[in-house]
């Protein structure tokens, strides 16, 4: 399956999450871009995040989260070999 641009737009969110701390979050503002507040939406409906408007990872999103960061420094080159 391809990415399409609602994926792009979720991956894109989900790496902005902070990985060092389950006590840190974000908020996706009405006033943001259309594409991140569906996505966020979309994200918690999939129970990647706790709030429709982003809040915190669940286990799940914490997954998400680490692989999409290592598919982002892969693809960068931003990875040792």
């Amino acid at each position: 399956m391809p990415y399409n641009a609602d994926l792009v737009h979720e991956m894109n969110l989900l790496v902005k999450f902070p990985m060092h701390s389950d006590l840190e979050g974000i908020k996706v503002h009405s006033d943001a871009a259309p594409e991140m507040v569906a996505a966020a939406q979309r994200l918690y409906a999939k129970g990647l995040v706790t709030q429709e408007d982003g809040g915190y990872l669940t286990y799940s999103g914490h997954q998400a989260v680490e692989h999409a960061k290592s598919v982002l420094r892969i693809l960068t080159g931003k990875v040792a070999v």
